[in-house]
């Protein structure tokens, strides 16, 4: 795999059983760019690990007074010297694929997994820990997937310049096969707790990163009862022990690197100490005490990757934990296999009896919001949100659990009562997958969004007035509640699914446009199934069909009006009376009828004049 093929296919099923299980996968489904990569950092390593023998060559040749010698020597270190460069060159090429590569297949699975588990995936995993899988634990996994290769190269070169001095200077080279394994090992008995302390940051800062997404997620909430500096003062004490922690981390990877490099210098003294001692008694000669003491200097180069491997690793395993936990995520039930095609009809929940007839506008009333959005969910699909047990919503007598799922999210579309606008032009907001039967023109009207358009035409001076090529800012925040919801409602309107759930989708507008909002979606929405969940009388009004749901079972279907009448529990949820106020209950239905009637009149004046 190469950059420029990037995205992948078909990312795989990730081995998410643990943090090491899920880094040697990641290895294994890149073994041509990691041998790629080995066989460049064996060419660079070994042109390195060559230099001291031409060094020492040209020494002793010039001690010898040979020419002949000089010129192999010389012809030898160029020879190493383009094998560094060229080597060197194409590993970094390389080492960079590798890191891309691994990094975009984690951000593709976990893609996959948000899209999979759609919204209960934040209800499982907190956001902002999705949000640092994504972007800083991603960048760890890389650096381990790719630093393995050139640590293997490393370690090859190490261990064949150790055996190419034994056999060369015998004397110097069992000094040196001795003394390179121990610096390499010297530093094991530190690792573990380097490890712990860089777990102890990565979790710290995980923390920090959630706590400043939540934060800013709730910013203008926060302005509103003026509890800025409160979030402001425990993100200060976040950061804090991040940078504490940090430090701690620090501190014991300095250590360890000054380990690294007081252990070489001290083998390197002793090499040149007896090496010395050697040549002057005559048992080797000065070209070969150079090549020894150059190869000693020249592996510490080799030997740093030992030091990096070891820090990748200590900073990517927390990472690919946290990245595993993500992954391993089920939904509750797996598709059957078995193909029913597009399904239509009838969208019925047993576990809650629920029934919302196909071409139909259907209102649901629940007295508990949770409930309400739980119920969404499991009519758009859901189970991961489920109890477990509980059986399938059918849609035409087909379980929804036994579709795929991109046929699950075609045939039964939820907008959730707080839907997120992404950043981008407002016409690339409205380019989302639909059958081309609605405009986004269409939905707009419906949504009554004019408002919103005007508003979007006046803050940009760059689109020549034109509100479908205005920037809306990230989830929206240069927006009213209001204004989003609506554009949120369009966007949905425009996807035109055989059946639209939709969670609240007027409860930030006044109700005067909530009732024309209402008529808005009726219109559009002739000949598909709808179902809203509302308690606002101007929608529950216009509803073909009102389920009222008490204490998880449908308790009364019927029309809003008949309701009123029947069911004190719906009328108690709709005109959210008091204990007291449900005795008068039939004068607070009358007043709501007169109301009714009003408004009626009212729409009918509007729309003759």
């Amino acid at each position: 795999m190469q950059i420029r093929d990037l995205p992948y296919p078909d990312p795989g099923v990730a081995d998410a059983r643990s943090g090491p299980r899920f880094l040697l996968w990641l290895g294994r489904n890149q073994l041509g760019g990691q041998f790629k990569a080995l066989a460049w950092g064996l060419l660079h390593f070994c042109g390195v690990a060559g230099l001291p023998l031409g060094v020492g060559r040209a020494v002793q040749a010039v001690v010898d007074r040979s020419g002949s010698a000089l010129a192999l020597a010389g012809a030898l270190i160029v020879l190493c010297g383009v094998a560094i460069t060229f080597g060197d060159t194409m590993l970094h090429r390389a080492a960079v694929t590798n890191w891309i590569t691994a990094a975009a297949r984690v951000q593709q699975l976990l893609a996959r997994k948000a899209a999979e588990l759609g919204s209960a995936l934040t209800r499982r995993v907190a956001a902002g820990e999705v949000v640092a899988v994504s972007t800083g634990d991603v960048e760890k996994i890389g650096w381990f997937v790719e630093a393995v290769s050139r640590f293997a190269a490393a370690a090859i070169t190490v261990v064949l310049v150790c055996v190419g001095l034994v056999l060369y200077v015998p004397a110097l080279g069992v000094v040196v096969a001795v003394g390179v394994p121990v610096l390499a090992l010297a530093v094991l008995p530190l690792l573990p707790r380097a490890t712990r302390r860089a777990d102890i940051q990565r979790e710290k800062a995980g923390r920090a990163t959630e706590l400043a997404a939540d934060t800013v997620a709730g910013l203008r909430v926060l302005r509103g009862i003026g509890g800025e500096e409160l979030f402001l003062g425990r993100y200060r004490q976040a950061s804090q022990e991040v940078r504490r922690a940090a430090v701690r981390s620090a501190r014991m990877w300095s250590l360890i690197s000054a380990i690294q490099v007081l252990l070489p210098g001290l083998l390197l003294i002793a090499v040149v100490r007896y090496g010395a001692g050697l040549a002057q008694d005559g048992r080797i000669e000065v070209g070969e005490l150079v090549t020894a003491f150059s190869a000693v200097t020249l592996l510490m180069y080799p030997l740093r990757h030992f030091e990096e491997i070891a820090m990748a690793y200590s900073f990517s395993r927390p990472s690919a934990k946290r990245a595993a936990r993500v992954l391993s995520l089920r939904r509750s039930t797996e598709p059957s296999g078995v193909q029913y095609g597009r399904p239509s009809g009838d969208l019925y929940d047993p576990a809650t009896g629920v029934l919302a007839p196909a071409s139909r506008f259907t209102a649901v009333v629940c007295g508990d919001p949770d409930a309400a959005g739980l119920l969404a969910e499991r009519l758009g699909g859901h189970p991961a949100a489920d109890v477990a047990g509980a059986p399938s919503v059918l849609l035409g007598g087909v379980p929804l659990d036994d579709l795929a799922l991109d046929e699950a999210r075609a045939a039964v579309l939820v907008q959730d009562k707080d839907p997120v606008l992404l950043s981008g032009t407002l016409r690339e907001l409205l380019d989302v997958p639909s059958s081309g039967n609605v405009s986004a023109e269409d939905a707009l009207r419906a949504a009554q969004c004019g408002d919103v358009l005007d508003a979007l035409a006046q803050a940009s001076v760059d689109t020549d007035g034109d509100p479908m090529r205005t920037r809306i800012t990230e989830r929206g925040r240069s927006l009213s509640g209001g204004q989003r919801q609506r554009l949120a409602l369009a966007r949905s309107l425009v996807t035109d699914p055989e059946v639209l759930v939709l969670d609240e989708p007027t409860s930030a507008v006044d109700s005067h446009t909530e009732a024309r909002i209402a008529e808005g979606i009726k219109r559009l929405r002739t000949g598909r199934t709808t179902v809203v969940f509302a308690s606002s009388p101007l929608l529950l009004d216009r509803a073909d069909r009102v389920v009222f749901v008490h204490d998880g079972k449908a308790a009364a279907v019927g029309v809003h009006r008949e309701l009123l009448h029947t069911t004190a529990g719906y009328r108690a949820v709709v005109t959210r009376e008091t204990e007291e106020e449900q005795l008068g209950g039939i004068t607070v239905i009358g007043e709501l009828d007169a109301a009714g009637r009003e408004l009626e009149a009212l729409e009918d004046i509007e729309e003759s004049a």
